[in-house]
């Protein structure tokens, strides 16, 4: 196949609208749509009987939305000038606060919204993994259209590649190129969404679907990194691996661990009702 009969990314103008100095931007936008998933889908798994048993209503959960949606802010950027802009950082420490420039870590927004919903499981009382099973299921629909705003962008882009659905992104050069950002949207987003939401139509035990998710997610996130482009200033690190490849492999031992660990404790602990 020729580089003219690859597909060449339509260069979509990040910003949908600008309204005197505020810019409405596509990648925003993405996480508005995740958040208001978030938000719909909470409320429903309130209403589920497993879960009201368990004493959610929509009041505590809008308090636990309001800040988890913090935790994923605050998390993501300083997870991603800790994780992939160090250096930077130390050379100029107001780059954290630079928030125009973009970048945002999915793992430092997970640590983020592990440390809030710590601080929410004290406040309320609550187990710390019940809450997170609780919130798992909201979580990957929000990744998915996150990868679809970095697709409109035009960013973040995959590896070199033949394989029929290339794409060519200007911005990364002439050859043809994984449309990473996809992949990540399907397996992050559309499959894993599905695969907790059955796993949680039934109590589970306590701690067993936010292990579901972390292996979900670390094993989506490990096999499309071979497609995705490493970071320019990192590169590839020990064993071939990217950063992400890194920060997702412990996810899954995590997970699984987390998944062993409730499954042997559920007579004891009962089930995630």
């Amino acid at each position: 196949m020729t580089q003219t009969e690859y597909m060449v990314h339509p260069s979509i103008d990040p910003i949908i609208v600008s309204i005197g100095p505020l810019d409405l931007r596509w990648y925003g936008l993405m996480y508005l749509v995740g958040f208001l998933f978030a938000w719909w889908w909470g409320n429903r798994q309130c209403r589920m009987p497993h879960y009201a048993d368990q004493g959610w209503t929509e009041k505590r959960f809008s308090d636990l939305l309001f800040w988890a949606f913090m935790g994923v802010i605050l998390g993501g950027r300083i997870g991603y000038v800790v994780f992939y802009q160090f250096e930077y950082f130390i050379e100029n420490p107001l780059y954290l606060f630079d928030i125009t420039s973009g970048g945002m870590s999915f793992h430092g927004g997970m640590l983020g919204v592990i440390a809030v919903l710590w601080i929410f499981a004290a406040k309320t009382k609550q187990s710390l993994l019940a809450i997170g099973d609780f919130v798992a299921p909201l979580v990957p629909v929000g990744l998915g259209a996150g990868r679809i705003g970095n697709f409109i962008n035009g960013e973040l882009w995959g590896r070199v590649t033949d394989v029929p659905w290339a794409m060519i992104f200007p911005a990364a050069g002439p050859l043809p190129r994984h449309p990473s950002q996809l992949y990540q949207a399907a397996l992050e987003g559309l499959l894993l969404f599905i695969v907790l939401a059955l796993y949680s139509r039934k109590p589970r035990p306590v701690g067993a679907i936010g292990g579901l998710f972390l292996i979900g997610y670390g094993l989506a996130r490990f096999v499309v990194e071979y497609a995705r482009e490493p970071d320019s200033h990192l590169g590839l690190l020990s064993f071939g691996w990217s950063m992400g490849q890194w920060l997702s492999a412990p996810m899954v031992v995590a997970g699984v661990v987390l998944m062993l660990l409730a499954y042997k404790n559920k007579n004891n602990n009962g089930a995630n009702a």
